[in-house]
């Protein structure tokens, strides 16, 4: 137990306020004696940015070669990548809810994996 040098209330040595008063505690000073001399200071781990660099990559080429429709006179057909051999119908036209959904997966995707393989 630890006492409260301005109100003398018998606090808990885990407290470092007092629940009375608010005054800080003597030994929850931010470097405190009771912690050792030695240790070395906490790093945050990062993230990996290769794995990043390689979103980034894969979020640029989804936007300059979006996923592509048929024309909406037409029976619905993704034409998806067929186009880098040879080009969609003239009145194809750029799925919006594809090229979200792309999006939206590759950047969750490569955060997760970014995390996930953070050095540490």
């Amino acid at each position: 137990m630890q006492i409260c040098p301005s109100c003398r209330q018998s606090l808990p040595e885990i407290n470092r306020f007092c629940t009375r008063c608010g005054q800080r505690l003597a030994g929850s000073a931010p470097h405190s004696s009771t912690s050792p001399p030695s240790a070395p200071p906490a790093t945050p781990d990062q993230l990996n940015l290769n794995v990043l660099y390689g979103m980034v990559g894969m979020l640029i080429l989804i936007v300059l070669f979006p996923p592509w429709e048929t024309p909406p006179t037409q029976s619905p057909e993704f034409l998806g990548i067929h186009f880098f051999l040879s080009p969609p119908t003239p009145d194809a036209i750029v799925s919006r809810m594809l090229l979200t959904i792309e999006l939206t997966t590759v950047t969750i995707g490569g955060l997760y994996a970014a995390f996930f393989f953070r050095r540490r």
